[in-house]
């Protein structure tokens, strides 16, 4: 950082933010309900430090821990058998409903064709075996747009 910058707390904090606002507008067509999460948790801080709530120490370690969890770092709010980002994406947008995550991507896996991106046959295919599990078709086309951003599928 420009000396300037490094010696003022106030300008060091608002470039932290910055990244950490830049990463979770990055990332979140990816997992949306979970960077949502991220970002109140990083308004919530925010609000903190201006209030001058916390001291600037607290702040750094809020902050830290706040970083490690939208760069996915930290994974610890996941049950066991959530193991793969897509997984972990189709936990957070389905209410933290472990089965139905499982079963969801199981179907991604076994319908998807190659190169299936795109191609809307291929495409209805996989929302056909969503709908009969999932019921509403709002609700697979909302988590088709998520599911077309995993790159493990």
């Amino acid at each position: 950082m420009p000396e300037g910058i490094k010696t003022n707390k106030e300008a060091v904090a608002e470039a932290i933010e910055n990244n950490v606002r830049k990463k979770i507008i990055k990332e979140h067509l990816i997992d949306p309900a979970y960077f949502e999460e991220m970002s109140k948790l990083l308004n919530e801080v925010i609000k903190e430090r201006k209030a001058k709530a916390i001291n600037y120490e607290e702040y750094l370690k809020k902050i830290a821990e706040l970083s490690k969890k939208v760069s996915n770092a930290t994974r610890d709010d996941l049950p066991n058998e959530i193991k793969t980002n897509a997984q972990r994406a189709l936990y957070h947008n389905l209410g933290n409903n472990e089965l139905l995550a499982l079963r969801i991507d199981e179907v991604v896996k076994k319908v998807k064709k190659s190169d299936w991106r795109g191609k809307l046959p291929k495409e209805n295919e996989i929302k056909a075996e969503m709908l009969q599990i999932l019921k509403e078709k709002d609700e697979v086309e909302r988590l088709f747009s998520i599911i077309k951003q995993q790159s493990e599928y």
